[in-house]
């Protein structure tokens, strides 16, 4: 990177990837001399070689990728993909995404908000560990003095963005949720069918001795057969049982226990229904084809629909906080998830017993109203527990009803909150807990009790500058639910998460610590 007028960056460790791009180059040298030598176009080493020219392309595209700015704006490309610039003048803010790897890595990378509302994503920076990080913020933090110096930013607050933000979009729980309400009519379409199919082979008779050919598929045929050979699928591979010369038919698939059971050579009584085997016994052992019921089908599409019930529930808060920044923490969908899991208990029980619907009888009426009113209930709690709760509303509330709780004498009182910067106090993040009481409000690495390894929290250089809800540059160890005090600690920007109720408890024993500290009137 280089910092001044200009800054261009290009990607770390190069030389792997020139390593990578040469063993492409390498492939498709080999491929081409391969098929000029031979003529043959299907062949192993053509296709390595192919293959390994398709990634030396991938990782050329990867190490001549290059991200610049300048006076005018912010431009990136690579030799592969043709170079996009945007004026700083079509900027509104620059800000930080997170994106999370499959073992929960946590990649970071540069965000640009267009004046239009949509966001582009620069190829580079990107961070995906510690030693990345100094990199990375040196290069943001020339970006946005260039911004600043030639454009005009809507905001001097950098916003970060993570999945558990109202920035970071709804499109995939949306989609997941339809395709599960898919499967789910789907599965609701074929329960008659099931039940229809079901129920016709319970009641099928032997065919009587005058039946004629084309009604025979409705009633029971047996069949003498003799097994030539068996097959016992591995894993999830079928199991067959193949019949000498192939009568009456050449083969039947049947479960790995069925097929276990018969040997070759074994004479057997084939039933046929519907003109497929159905049935195949000996004296000794017996396989039976398994028909689905209806309520095993109906459970399969309630379970679907109340799958699709928690994506559900994240595209809801996600549209119930369209309202809020960017970078500002949704809270959880995880109290609807609470319903679907109570829901399941009553439904799937009665899509089981009862799949096409409760009949006249009283109990399954009275079961079927119950139900929907308990889920009705619950939903209607965990609507007002994800309910977005301002800090203002929560702050104003504690002080004016004198809702702000005093430690007794002589007790001290272990409230969970963190300090999100390491301080004196809170040397390397080391605090979980905020004991009030008995002595100085102070920082410990436990819940209680007593004051072991307690670090006195420094009150009269403490000044609250506002409460917010967390935002994505807070961190995930941030609770969804808690608030977040700023404070100044001397000139340094300090931040105080705790519950709502905690928070306020603390800071109103933060100001009384500091008042009688220095005589002045209580700044908490």
């Amino acid at each position: 990177m280089t910092v001044g007028q200009e800054v261009s960056v290009r990607p770390l460790r190069r030389r792997p990837l020139w390593v990578c791009v040469g063993v492409g180059a390498a492939g498709a040298v080999l491929a081409a001399g391969r098929l000029v030598y031979s003529g043959v176009f299907v062949d192993w080493w053509v296709g390595g070689g192919l293959l390994a020219a398709l990634v030396g392309v991938a990782f050329l595209h990867g190490v001549t990728l290059e991200v610049g700015a300048d006076a005018y704006g912010v431009r990136y490309g690579s030799l592969l993909r043709r170079r996009r610039s945007m004026p700083w003048d079509d900027i509104a803010d620059l800000r930080v995404h997170i994106q999370y790897g499959r073992h929960g890595e946590e990649y970071f990378r540069v965000g640009v908000l267009l004046r239009d509302g949509r966001t582009r994503r620069l190829p580079l920076p990107v961070s995906g560990s510690r030693d990345d990080r100094p990199d990375f913020d040196a290069t943001l933090d020339a970006l946005r003095a260039l911004h600043r110096r030639h454009g005009s930013p809507e905001s001097d607050h950098l916003a970060v963005i993570s999945r558990r933000t109202a920035g970071r979009g709804a499109a995939v729980p949306l989609v997941l949720c339809l395709l599960l309400l898919a499967g789910a009519a789907l599965a609701a379409w074929f329960v008659p069918v099931a039940g229809a199919t079901k129920e016709a082979w319970d009641s099928a008779v032997p065919c009587a001795a005058g039946t004629p050919s084309a009604e025979r598929g409705a009633c029971l045929t047996t069949r003498p057969a003799v097994i030539a050979r068996t097959e016992v699928g591995k894993a999830k591979q079928p199991s067959r049982l193949y019949f000498a010369d192939g009568r009456p038919v050449d083969r039947v698939t049947v479960s790995r226990e069925g097929a276990r059971g018969f040997r070759s050579g074994d004479r057997v009584e084939l039933t046929l229904w519907r003109g497929q085997v159905r049935v195949v016994a000996t004296e000794d052992h017996v396989w039976q084809e398994h028909f689905t019921s209806a309520g095993s089908v109906a459970v399969l599409a309630a379970a679907l629909v109340l799958a699709a019930g928690y994506p559900g529930a994240r595209v809801l808060t996600h549209r119930r906080g369209r309202r809020l920044p960017d970078d500002e923490v949704l809270p959880s969908a995880l109290p609807f998830a609470g319903v679907l899991v109570v829901t399941a208990l009553w439904l799937l029980p009665f899509c089981y017993v009862h799949p096409l619907g409760p009949p006249a009888s009283p109990g399954p009426l009275a079961w079927a109203a119950a139900g929907p009113l308990v889920t009705l209930g619950l939903l209607v709690l965990a609507w007002r527990a994800t309910r977005i709760r301002t800090p203002q509303v929560a702050a104003t509330a504690a002080t004016a009803t004198g809702a702000v709780p005093r430690e007794a004498d002589g007790e001290d009182v272990f409230l969970a909150a963190r300090f999100l910067e390491s301080t004196d106090y809170n040397p390397n993040h080391f605090g979980t807990h905020v004991v009030l009481g008995d002595g100085p409000p102070a920082v410990v690495p436990h819940p209680g009790p007593g004051r072991f390894a307690a670090k006195p929290v420094p009150a009269h250089r403490l000044t609250v500058q506002g409460v917010r809800r967390p935002r994505g540059g807070d961190g995930d160890g941030v609770p969804r639910g808690w608030h977040v005090a700023e404070l100044d600690d001397a000139g340094e920007p300090v931040r105080l998460a705790a519950a709502p109720a905690d928070l306020a408890r603390i800071l109103h024993a933060l100001g009384a610590a500091g008042a009688a500290t220095d005589g002045a009137p209580a700044r908490a």
